[in-house]
């Protein structure tokens, strides 16, 4: 059994944080967000396609959402894409162009998102746990194997504990301002 590497660990609760932040994105505040838009899926040219793989999405207000369709035969298959996402928006056709107007959360969809918000953070720091149980159990093993000594364990499961500790600070720093925003007026 090889040596196990802290850094791989490392790299793997980062990712944790990143795909947080993924989902984030993702999750809709009051302001307009191109990111709102990451989760439609178009049919377009009898395949599914992300929508910014036949449109280009703008915001020009901080109330409005811009989506200019390349091709004019998408435009009712982007529209309808849109209004199935099950993200609450109405766009207006304007020509090749679909204007969405971002409409302000209520009070109650606000807490339900910032539960959501919480849920996603929770999933982020169970995985990342579960690379310190990966890394710990490793680290009995190479110790086992003869591969490092005792004392190395100890250094290395007090080391992947102070990255998991990182990466979930990290990761309830970002929820907090993730719930900061969602619930701003």
């Amino acid at each position: 059994m090889p040596k196990p590497d802290l850094k791989s660990y490392r790299d793997r609760m980062d990712k944790a944080v990143s795909a947080l932040k993924e989902e984030f994105a993702g999750l809709r505040t009051g302001r307009a967000n191109a990111g709102l838009l990451d989760p439609v899926q178009v049919d377009a040219y009898g395949s599914t396609s992300p929508l910014h793989a036949v449109a280009a999405i703008s915001v020009p207000e901080p109330r409005m959402i811009s989506v200019s369709v390349w091709d004019k035969s998408m435009v009712v298959a982007v529209e309808k894409a849109i209004r199935s996402a099950g993200l609450g928006l109405n766009p207006i056709t304007d020509g090749q162009t679909l204007r969405i107007p971002v409409p302000p959360l209520t009070e109650e969809r606000r807490r339900d998102l910032a539960k959501l918000a919480a849920k996603y953070a929770e999933q982020q720091k169970i995985a990342v746990r579960n690379v310190r149980r990966d890394a710990n159990d490793d680290l009995k093993k190479a110790e086992k194997a003869g591969e490092i000594s005792q004392d190395d364990q100890k250094r290395m499961e007090t080391e992947v504990q102070k990255d998991t500790d990182a990466a979930i600070k990290r990761i309830d720093e970002a929820l907090k301002v993730k719930e900061a925003e969602i619930m701003q007026v």
